[in-house]
């Protein structure tokens, strides 16, 4: 009884971490959409600055943990912190602090999922036959090129992004590699909108967040994304 009682204690322990990130997110999605928005970025950008101008390296760290956190606990305000990045330390290191950030919390997600049920689902892939066991043996035939294309689709949910490779059994290296790289493209789109809000706030505008679905930028994504599939395009057409 006891042994049987630890176990289940156990597994019940993998899964705090999932579910402490499930009831925050909940919970920051009733109370601080108001907060992590727009408009109160408008409303408090000169003392923003002001904070920024005496005390740069500390700014540099609180932004990134707060940015690292809004990813980690997926609490809306994620774009918002991309251009604010930009707004406070322009489009350069701007957007390298946005991907650090997002990148850390990205992993955070990915840690939390495959420790609580990622390796268990993943093994029972392994060990399954038929369709299932041909899935598993796919995604780990193109693990690059499938996390690349899930970074670079616009369409696919960030917080989707982090736990597929989770699920999978995908090495932890090469997550952080093509998380890293893979937002690239999209967190520098959202920076310069960022770097660029000081004339926006100058006339009384909202920025533009459609922008990256203007096919100026939205082409050479998609290009990007299809050079990630093109290995197992190629693997399908030798088979």
């Amino acid at each position: 009884m006891t042994d049987m009682a630890d176990t289940q204690k156990s597994g019940l322990v993998r899964y705090l971490p999932m579910i402490a990130i499930g009831v925050v997110a909940v919970i920051g999605a009733f109370t601080l959409k108001d907060y992590l928005s727009f408009e109160s970025l408008r409303d408090n950008r000169e003392a923003l600055i002001a904070f920024r101008d005496s005390n740069y390296l500390l700014t540099v760290f609180i932004f990134i943990a707060a940015y690292t956190a809004i990813v980690t606990f997926s609490l809306p305000g994620a774009a918002i912190a991309s251009i604010t990045g930009g707004f406070l330390f322009a489009t350069f290191p701007g957007a390298l602090f946005n991907i650090v950030a997002a990148t850390t919390g990205a992993t955070s997600i990915f840690m939390a999922a495959r420790w609580g049920m990622g390796d268990k689902l993943a093994a029972k892939m392994e060990a399954g036959e038929g369709v299932i066991k041909k899935i598993k043996d796919g995604i780990d035939e193109n693990q690059w090129s499938m996390l690349f294309l899930i970074r670079f689709m616009p369409v696919v949910p960030f917080f989707v992004a982090n736990l597929v490779p989770a699920m999978v059994g995908v090495p932890l290296h090469r997550f952080v590699i093509s998380t890293f790289i893979g937002i690239i493209p999209g967190s520098v789109v959202f920076t310069s909108i960022g770097a660029g809000l000081g004339d926006v706030f100058a006339r009384g505008e909202t920025p533009n967040f459609g922008i990256i679905l203007e096919p100026h930028i939205l082409l050479p994504i998609l290009g990007l994304a299809a050079l990630a599939a093109l290995p197992m395009i190629i693997k399908l057409i030798r088979k």
